[in-house]
């Protein structure tokens, strides 16, 4: 009963991250600890009930709001498990949330601090669009199941829209989608968990998050432009069945981390430019027949979760079946490396593959397929898997810096995602899809 022997707590703050409305906080844990050596008795626990959310406790196995006369034994501990649940905010931007939990002992008040940012969403469950639809970027939405896009509509995605797809959730176009973003305001599809996995790792850097995006048959004049996509179980898969038509064009954007491809073509026309595909156990890119154009583009793979069983582009000229046509591909200024190995193809006799001026991490030569290329380089990326680092930007002393034929490089590719110029130096380009910056600290990224 001395008002000296009070409690000594795990944390000082449960911090919850970033919590969207209507939807409810993860699960956080901490311990009370009783350091006296006799039983004390807490006359009260209980959230002030300060803030716009409602917290919800669990103490020693009860769960409840209130809490009266806990005893804990000398020497012992009890856990607290807090849940919350935030209303919708006034404001659509991130708005920051504080509370506290008030414990009552021998007549002394301690408290633990409770500390989240409370995100409006805009819930999407199970939508199909069938006429021409605008989202626009106010806040976020967040699918459940899929979001469709019918045939003959038209999903026009604005400027710095987030979409946050619920687990195996899908974004299924047969239809058309504009995802057109600029360097300010990207737009970004990713699962809907911000919290962590355990300790600091974000469950946001796991693949297999959500399911990914799926153009199917019929589906053409797609175009994502400054689209971040990562964090799938399929990645990007495009099956429009005509490589006569142009079915997507990829801008300036990222697909990176999928349970098994970044991006699968079949049959398609697909150009990218730009842009980064990164990390797949399975292969980061898969052209099965079709069209395909690749300009300052990286294909770069240190995938995490499982062992990298596929190379980092594979073609596919076509199947005995007929259900693809032969591979038109040409690529230009890129770079291939990783872990993995760069292409499935030895010999590309015969082939209509056409590689100019690319980075291999593998040891080879030019020839009537290869023209110009930079054999077993290091692009020296700002990659640190152990601090879960996957940037895919250059070093200095990179073998891509100024190793790209500037006239195969087109005005529209002038400017990378980050707004660097590639015709800066009025020479050549850099290799892949981003300009070196030179470093002054070659861990760091520019």
């Amino acid at each position: 009963t001395d008002p000296n022997d009070v409690l000594t707590f795990s944390v000082d703050t449960v911090k919850f991250d970033t919590v969207m409305t209507m939807k409810g906080t993860s699960t956080k844990q901490f311990i009370i600890y009783n350091r006296s050596k006799k039983q004390i008795n807490i006359s009260s626990i209980q959230v002030a009930g300060i803030s716009k959310a409602h917290f919800y406790l669990n103490v020693d196995g009860s769960k409840g709001k209130v809490f009266r006369d806990i005893e804990i034994r000398g020497g012992d501990s009890i856990y607290v498990f807090v849940e919350g649940y935030i209303d919708h905010l006034d404001d659509n931007a991130p708005e920051e949330i504080n509370d506290r939990i008030d414990f009552v002992t021998n007549g002394v008040t301690q408290s633990v601090k409770l500390n989240a940012w409370g995100q409006n969403v805009r819930p999407l469950n199970g939508v199909v669009i069938t006429e021409d639809t605008h989202l626009t970027n106010e806040s976020p939405y967040l699918i459940y199941d899929s979001l469709v896009v019918a045939p003959n509509a038209t999903l026009t995605i604005d400027p710095g829209t987030t979409l946050l797809f619920h687990d195996k959730a899908l974004l299924e176009v047969y239809g058309t989608l504009k995802a057109i973003g600029n360097k300010d305001q990207p737009i970004v599809m990713r699962g809907d968990r911000y919290d962590k996995v355990v300790g600091d790792i974000a469950f946001d850097i796991m693949a297999g998050q959500w399911g990914g995006v799926l153009f199917f048959q019929g589906s053409f004049g797609n175009e994502l432009h400054y689209v971040d996509i990562h964090s799938t179980q399929y990645g990007v898969q495009v099956g429009s069945g005509s490589p006569d038509t142009k079915a997507l064009h990829l801008f300036n954007s990222v697909l990176h981390n999928s349970e098994s491809y970044c991006l699968l073509t079949i049959n398609s026309w697909v150009e990218a430019e730009g842009t980064e595909f990164s990390d797949a156990p399975e292969g980061v890119v898969v052209w099965l027949g079709g069209k395909v154009r690749a300009t300052q583009c990286t294909f770069a793979n240190y995938y995490l979760f499982a062992p990298i069983e596929g190379p980092n582009i594979a073609f596919f000229e076509n199947d005995e079946a007929g259900s693809y046509s032969p591979l038109d591909c040409k690529m230009v200024n890129c770079i291939s490396y990783g872990l993995g190995y760069d292409v499935n193809l030895g010999d590309m006799t015969g082939t209509n593959i056409w590689i100019y001026n690319s980075l291999f991490k593998s040891d080879g030569n030019d020839d009537d397929h290869f023209f110009n290329c930079v054999w077993k380089g290091d692009p020296k990326y700002y990659v640190n898997r152990e601090k879960y680092i996957f940037d895919y930007r250059l070093k200095n002393g990179s073998d891509a810096i100024a190793r790209g034929d500037r006239s195969l490089c087109p005005e529209s590719a002038r400017y990378d995602r980050y707004g660097n110029d590639r015709f800066a130096t009025g020479g050549a380009t850099d290799l892949g899809a981003y300009v070196w910056v030179p470093g002054t600290d070659e861990e760091e990224q520019p």
